[in-house]
């Protein structure tokens, strides 16, 4: 098992790696064209909703609830009981997705007025008529995220990995080439969201007929598999998605304390769901259907051999590229954004509220790792428990940071919003980390505490490198994009061979992958 989920997490990172990086493409030309004020705090709230949405439809409760369940029927059932499933959640999914839908277009108003409570006039305006262009992205992505699951199970992990690069492609084409041709240039991007849903779905369908699984949609909702679906993502829908809800309540917070503020998060936030997406993603996405099997099966001890996997590799990645963040804040900004609407100041503000993020990467990515061992095993419950413990810190810490930093006259007061969403999942991981291990679902394998201070020393090695090659604000505020490039490349190579160096010294190999063990 553990050598297959080293391959295909692989496979998933790689695909999502693509994916990042043309993500990175399409922020550096967003902060090209449209730069981090009005236009752009209005296209990143009207993109948030639906895309929160498609987060607890998609990514979140339902594939959490989907996956276990229809992995259960792989394992347990014969392949026509799978496709009649796929079929009825196919068909109950979509008539629900239709409906709500409909509403979120006619309640475009109401919905702005709730996730931006603070806009004025003309940015409320604005932003109902782009969130009626892109709520249908909500209908169409949500089903690609049936799909994938579907594909996921069957362990036919590239293409759902993959898909998420046409959202890129369309959005740097609505930007370059459609935006020149409308009247306010910023609406061609709510219609490039539109045109990325309908492409990304229609991608998948070939390959779900190519292994026999092309569902027929039939509305369901008196099956016995889609009723159990449904019940789990109940408690799913708050439990898996406690990250997306402090980001909102974020910007709630963010609407109100002027222009610019919304965008330095988006920018900071994006840079840390690099790391996010291509490891700690890429690990949950590759261990919920073989935990699910697991327990089907009813092998605890894989199970939590296959846990201790996965928090093994988040360890092993999440901790540098935090460290990596948090020291070269400012540099990397400065050399992804820092081009024609986008300012020095933008990256300056940007920069204090990445490090802030930077905090909390590894709590986010052992939330993402922990969330299957409860959802493989059909307990959508207590992940609901430990949420409420943190979105009410995160609330609590909101609140307290903002106002402080205010009181102080610092400028960049949304950091404040930003560390109390790190300080937040840490609180989330704990409690989740905690849960696993009294009920005896995790245990430890042998050699953590050796390989955490392993791994601890080569993190100071390669901080001690990246400080100083790093260099200061000002030669990566005034050097030609090529030189920042150039020396950013640089730095991220020196880290990297310095802190992979000294694992090896230090005896980590990828045994420690394979086996479980150090």
């Amino acid at each position: 098992m553990s050598a297959k989920s080293l391959k295909s997490t692989g496979v998933v990172g790689a695909n999502t790696l693509l994916s990042r990086v043309l993500g990175f493409v399409r922020d550096v030309v967003f902060a090209r064209f449209f730069g981090a004020g009005f236009g752009m705090d209005v296209f990143v709230i009207a993109f948030q909703i639906p895309n929160y949405l498609r987060r607890l439809f998609g990514e979140g409760a339902f594939a959490q609830a989907f996956v276990p369940v229809l992995g259960e029927y792989h394992t347990r059932r014969d392949a026509e009981s799978v496709k009649e499933l796929a079929n009825r959640v196919a068909g109950t999914l979509g008539g629900i997705l239709i409906l709500v839908t409909i509403a979120g277009m006619l309640a475009a108003p109401l919905l702005i007025r709730l996730f931006a409570p603070l806009f004025e006039p003309d940015k409320h305006d604005l932003a109902v008529s782009m969130l009626r262009i892109t709520f249908p992205y909500l209908f169409f992505i949500s089903l690609t995220a049936f799909a994938a699951g579907i594909l996921n199970t069957y362990r036919r992990f590239a293409v759902p990995a993959f898909t998420p690069v046409l959202l890129n492609v369309a959005l740097i084409a609505s930007a370059v080439w459609w935006a020149p041709r409308f009247e306010q240039p910023i609406m061609a991007l709510a219609w490039g969201v539109f045109a990325a849903g309908v492409i990304q779905l229609l991608f998948q369908l070939p390959f779900l007929k190519q292994i026999g699984m092309l569902p027929r949609p039939r509305w369901g909702w008196s099956d016995s598999g889609v009723k159990k679906i449904l019940r789990l993502m109940g408690p799913a829908l708050f439990g898996a998605s406690v990250a997306q809800i402090n980001l909102i309540i974020d910007r709630v917070i963010a609407s109100g304390l002027g222009d610019g503020k919304i965008s330095w998060l988006y920018y900071s936030d994006r840079l840390m769901e690099f790391p996010l997406g291509v490891f700690a993603i890429a690990i949950a996405t590759v261990i919920l259907p073989g935990l699910s099997r697991q327990h089907a099966a009813e092998d605890p001890a894989g199970f939590s051999r296959t846990l201790d996997w996965a928090l093994r590799f988040a360890l092993i990645i999440a901790v540098p590229a935090a460290v990596g963040l948090f020291v070269l804040a400012a540099p990397t900004i400065a050399t992804l954004f820092q081009y024609g609407e986008f300012s020095v100041h933008d990256t300056t503000m940007s920069a204090w509220s990445l490090k802030a993020y930077a905090l909390g990467l590894l709590g986010l990515s052992l939330v993402k790792i922990l969330l299957p061992g409860y959802f493989a095993r059909q307990d959508t419950r207590s992940p609901v428990r430990f949420g409420v413990i943190a979105l009410v810190v995160n609330i609590v810490l909101n609140v307290v940071l903002v106002w402080s930093l205010l009181k102080v006259g610092f400028e960049a007061t949304h950091t404040g919003l930003a560390l109390a969403t790190s300080i937040a999942s840490v609180v989330n991981a704990w409690l989740l980390w905690r849960g696993l291990k009294r009920a005896g679902v995790y245990r430890a394998a042998s050699g953590w505490w050796g390989l955490i201070l392993r791994a601890g020393t080569a993190n100071v090695l390669m901080a001690v490198v990246l400080l100083a090659l790093g260099g200061t604000v000002d030669w990566w505020s005034e050097a030609e994009w090529q030189m920042r490039a150039l020396r950013l490349g640089g730095c991220v190579g020196a880290g990297a061979a310095v802190y992979f160096s000294a694992l090896w010294l230090l005896g980590v190999r990828t045994a420690v992958f394979r086996e479980h063990t150090i």
